[in-house]
């Protein structure tokens, strides 16, 4: 019988934890009776019914009464709560400030670890969905902030130098924010998809100015498109009017018909005719500035 209730260790749990939490992009909800994720790390080891149902019961003194807790939730919780202790993990009462919601996050140390354990290395953070403790700091500072009308979407102070971890942090704040002000789609196009592990999602956060002018990692400087219209954004064959809409190079006038096509997809001439306004966010306050828009209209776009 005690053998059949055999538990995982408190540092097997930990590991399972913070790997869940990676598969989990960050974040996984508190350890309540009937969560699917209880269930999903119990399975990771390949617990039986008894011991995912076996009860500790202890005698509550003070109101002379006996309590019972489930055996695995509390071999869970012990196991986050430690890893909040070494700062691996945030805690819901301090994540619930962040994203409104009750739920354990990863820390960057904590990211860290659970890559290391993944085998997956560091330098994937940049690219990767996966939210930190850090970064959601960031993207609620960005998207909370008051949207002035005189807005200078330059960084005075950005420096092109070697990539701190403080740097680091903003720049995958900045992507996070723009990208989940757009819902993952394009904002052009509309595309929305990510990879079959769901591990990458396929839009990217394009600078309006851009990153090489020192154009600030700010929403109201950021639009979410997809590789292909981020690299025409870029390029200058788009730009858009301060009311949103968007203008087309009438340099595409000289390209071959062939060109820009995908089958009967054409990518650029598509917008061409039409008055199309780009997808925004629902906030007006983190819609793009008409600064930003301005000087890309002004210095990007080949008109």
């Amino acid at each position: 019988m005690l053998h059949d209730l055999k538990m995982p260790t408190r540092k097997e749990v930990e590991e399972a934890l913070l790997v869940t939490l990676f598969n989990h992009n960050g974040t996984i909800k508190e350890f309540a009776t009937g969560e699917e994720i209880v269930n999903e790390i119990a399975s990771r080891f390949s617990l039986n019914e008894n011991q995912r149902n076996a009860v500790l019961e202890r005698i509550y003194r003070k109101e002379n009464r006996i309590v019972k807790t489930p055996l695995w939730h509390r071999l869970l919780y012990r196991a986050a709560d430690s890893l909040a202790k070494e700062k691996l993990v945030s805690r819901p009462t301090s994540t619930i400030h962040l994203t409104n919601k009750k739920e354990w996050m990863l820390t960057e140390d904590g990211f860290d670890k659970a890559l290391n354990l993944l085998n997956i290395p560091k330098t994937q953070k940049e690219f990767l969905p996966t939210k930190s403790f850090e970064v959601q700091k960031v993207v609620k500072k960005l998207v909370e902030a008051s949207r002035p009308e005189n807005y200078n979407p330059f960084d005075k102070e950005k420096k092109v130098s070697k990539v701190t971890r403080e740097s680091a942090i903003r720049t995958r704040g900045f992507r996070f924010a723009v990208i989940e002000a757009y819902d993952c789609k394009c904002a052009f196009c509309g595309l929305k998809i990510n990879s079959p592990d769901t591990l990458l999602w396929e839009v990217e956060a394009a600078h309006i100015v851009p990153h090489s002018e020192n154009g600030k990692d700010d929403v109201l400087n950021g639009v979410a498109l997809c590789r292909l219209h981020h690299w025409a954004f870029d390029a200058g064959w788009f730009t858009m009017e301060n009311d949103f809409t968007i203008r087309v190079s009438s340099k595409i006038n000289s390209l071959p018909s062939d060109y820009g096509k995908m089958n009967d997809y054409d990518f650029i001439r598509i917008f061409s005719n039409q008055n199309s306004i780009i997808l925004l966010p629902n906030r007006k306050e983190i819609h793009p500035h008409q600064s930003a828009i301005s000087w890309h209209r002004e210095n990007k776009f080949c008109k």
